[in-house]
């Protein structure tokens, strides 16, 4: 069908591109605005593809004629939260090496990284771009004559509320009592039942509304016959009589407040008397909390062996013994260079890798370990040198649409491109101009893409996810299976690729705040903000984020920070919910961004680091599920007095622990671990403790900043984490006494206490990168 697809939600002045599903690039299919606020002013064109901006609050409501009929699509727009804002850079703040300055453009995420779209004025003494942007935090940069590398980098917060959320449950009510149907589960339904479907919304943090002040829209899909009259609604619930349900009702629902939410969706499918109720926004049960393993294909197999799909195929042994569950491989089609991302045959591997058959070969032996495969798909663009791209230059007809052109005056490259202005691309990757998604040709193309290797693999992660129209992804989101992930590249993250398209996402935020407390650019405890910052933003519990330190697009973090901040880094991302990445190598202590995977001269002890990250997290689910609780800390800076358990005194002494026994914390040597906790924190950045005769002096940092701890509650288990980020070991001050073993090693946790105090033994704990374990 060429139906376009579920309701839109979006805010005034936010562009939403509408286009048939499945089209036909020779059909006729012809666009009608049928009804919009009595305010707006907006049309359509004739084109089969249009993209409308909203330019009032209200429903706009447009038909679609298409050779299978007519079919509606609906637009809802919210009032916008934007603020108008100047971005400036002052003559001065120019570098002194750009000596000639003959264009001006100002890249951001606000005008997707597109150099020479939009150029700045002259204003005395500055330049000065006039933008509106939502709420939050926003980085961009002036680029000099058109060149990246001549940028001077900034941001601005605007101020304002986060999103709200959303959650959808339903029920089916019989004869005066109700039957949770659950989610993807069979539920028996009579003709005489009511389906029952209650939203659940939530405010944002910095909400001036109460979660009881936010009012709550439903929205029945208009491809669902489900008519008008059969549906009751309320504030927070929408009934549906059973016997008025067709095969398929997909029922939608924000919450709105200052902004609106996120849609969540249930997805009703009827089978005689059975209901199934799918939850399109939430991961498939696999990938609710997996550990990601990624490979750059071409270097994984080491120094001299050609990596081939067989060579990797012999080396699942090892991602298995490190509990892997999903393979993230990056791109296998055909392509001329070693990344791959520059792709130039869809429905070919690349000839150095292997056919189709040994990648097969491949997913079925990962299979057999228990381990998912994640392709990479890379569809915003393709390489200058795709035959499609260099017919589309040549002027041969039928592929004048398939690429986005732009006037020539936004060009910087000195390339004399052929043909009428020049190929868009971003950033400054001019050998991948990007694909048109307003050509049926390129939409019909790209999904038989997306057939050709759904049924193959487990998974896409898709390369420049914003780059493609939402339009595009909802379509393949129904396109793929129910137990299908999505992944988007999407930096930095948006809550709009979770609605009904992504399931995970990118977390660029706990990625640039692992980057900066390595650095020591900012405190341990900014793990938190970035924690918060999905909620503010709006993404859904349902929203599964990966939790990276480094990747393929990133410099190693061991080069950048040290091992010490890696291996607290790295338990980090195991600790807290979310799905873990390793990227190849991080674990065999590389720092070579995408060189040869160091096997024989890899580091053994930082890999049983990391393998033992992974099988604890397999171990102890509560690190899966569990809420994340912040504990407040204070690291010993001072410590004559204290004595170690006699459980520690039984363990053979190290020099270190000889140094700890002796008061002396700061001059131990370390291998990288530690810190210490607190629940209380003194009026004064440190606390200290002796008694009358000064036989004990205990002197507490309590603002710390290489050191954090948290703890995970599921209420059926609760663990303490305490990650050190320093460079030597550290001892902890807990806010609780704590239990005798470290679950991690396995091995008797390293306590101390002030025999002259009141603390309990086990409320300091010597730390050197990570311990986890339980109160006591």
């Amino acid at each position: 069908m060429s139906a376009p697809g579920p309701p839109r939600f979006v805010a005034v002045g936010e562009t939403v591109t509408l286009a048939p599903r499945g089209p036909d690039p020779d059909a006729d299919y012809r666009w009608r605005l049928v009804d919009a606020p009595p305010e707006s002013r907006v049309s359509v064109d004739d084109e089969p593809v249009i993209e409308v901006t909203p330019d009032a609050p209200g429903t706009y409501r447009f038909e679609l004629d298409a050779p299978d009929g007519s079919h509606t699509q609906r637009v809802r727009a919210f009032p916008h939260c934007r603020t108008a804002v100047e971005l400036e850079l002052s003559f001065d703040d120019v570098p002194d090496e750009i000596e000639v300055v003959d264009s001006v453009s100002v890249v951001g995420s606000f005008n997707n990284q597109l150099v020479g779209r939009d150029r700045p004025r002259r204003d005395d003494d500055r330049f000065v771009l006039d933008v509106e942007l939502p709420p939050g935090e926003h980085h961009y940069g002036f680029c000099f004559n058109d060149d990246l590398t001549q940028q001077v980098h900034d941001s601005v917060t605007i101020p304002g509320p986060g999103r709200p959320r959303c959650r959808l449950e339903t029920e089916v009510v019989v004869d005066g009592g109700s039957e949770n149907s659950g989610d993807a589960d069979d539920t028996a339904a009579d003709d005489g039942d009511t389906l029952v479907v209650t939203a659940d919304p939530t405010a944002a943090p910095d909400s001036e509304h109460d979660d009881s002040d936010l009012a709550v829209e439903f929205v029945v899909d208009d491809r669902d016959a489900v008519h008008d009259s059969a549906v009751e609604t309320d504030d927070r619930t929408l009934r549906v009589p059973v016997a008025e349900l067709p095969d398929r009702t997909r029922i939608h629902a924000v919450a709105v407040g200052e902004r609106h939410s996120v849609a969540d969706t249930v997805d009703v499918r009827r089978n005689g008397d059975d209901l199934t109720v799918h939850h399109p926004n939430e991961p498939p049960a696999w990938a609710e909390s997996p550990t990601v393993y990624e490979i750059f294909v071409r270097s994984f197999t080491g120094e001299t062996l050609s990596a081939t799909f067989g060579e990797i195929e012999r080396r699942v042994e090892y991602l298995d013994s490190l509990s892997v569950d999903v393979l993230w491989l990056t791109p296998i089609l055909a392509s001329p260079t070693d990344h791959g991302y520059h792709i130039t045959d869809y429905f070919t591997t690349a000839d150095d890798l292997g056919d189709r058959a040994a990648f097969e070969s491949l997913v079925e032996r990962c299979h057999e370990a228990g381990i998912r495969v994640v392709f990479d798909l890379v569809i915003n663009h393709t390489s200058r040198d795709h035959p499609a791209f260099q017919l589309h230059s040549a002027g041969v007809e039928g592929y004048a649409d398939h690429y986005e052109r732009v006037p020539r005056d936004r060009d910087g490259t000195g390339i004399d491109w052929a043909g009428e202005g020049a190929p868009e691309f971003y950033f400054n990757w001019q050998r991948i101009p990007n694909l048109n998604y307003g050509s049926l040709a390129v939409r019909e193309w790209m999904l038989d893409v997306v057939d050709e290797w759904a049924g193959l693999v487990d998974g896409f992660r898709c390369d420049i996810a914003w780059g493609v129209p939402h339009s595009f992804w909802k379509e393949v989101r129904e396109r793929v299976p129910d137990d299908f992930l999505m992944l988007d590249e999407t930096i930095p993250r948006d809550p709009r690729f979770h609605e009904s398209e992504f399931q995970m996402h990118y977390d660029s935020e706990l990625h640039s705040a692992l980057r900066a407390v390595g650095r020591g650019e900012h405190p341990a405890s900014a793990i938190f903000d970035a924690l918060d910052d999905a909620r503010w933003q709006g993404f859904p519990d349902s929203a599964v984020h990966l939790r990276y330190v480094e990747n393929h697009d990133e410099t190693r973090y061991l080069d950048d920070c040290g091992e010490a901040a890696l291996r607290a880094a790295a338990a980090a991302t195991f600790t807290l919910p979310g799905a873990p990445l390793l990227y190849y190598g991080q674990e065999r202590g590389m720092t070579s961004q995408r060189g040869p995977m160091k096997w024989h001269d890899g580091d053994t002890e930082l890999t049983e680091f990391h393998r033992s990250l992974s099988q604890l997290r397999d171990e102890y689910p509560v690190l899966k599920t569990g809420a994340v609780e912040p504990l407040s800390v204070g690291v010993v800076d001072t410590a004559t007095g204290l004595a170690a358990t006699e459980g520690d005194d039984d363990r053979p002494a190290s020099d270190a622990d000889e140094s700890m026994a002796d008061g002396d914390v700061d001059e131990q040597p370390t291998d990288g671990e530690g810190d210490v906790a607190t629940t209380e924190t003194a009026d004064a950045d440190t606390e200290s403790m002796a008694d009358d005769s000064g036989s004990a002096s205990i002197t507490i940092d309590d603002e710390p900043n290489r050191v954090v701890a948290f703890a995970r509650d599921d209420s059926d288990d609760r663990l303490l984490v305490v990650l050190n980020f320093s460079d030597d070991r550290q001892t902890v001050a807990l806010p609780t006494a704590v239990g005798d073993t470290d679950l991690r090693t396995a091995s008797p946790l390293r306590k101390r206490y002030d025999p002259d105090g009141d603390d309990e033994p086990g409320e300091y704990v010597v730390v050197d990168s990570v311990v986890v374990c339980r109160p006591a």
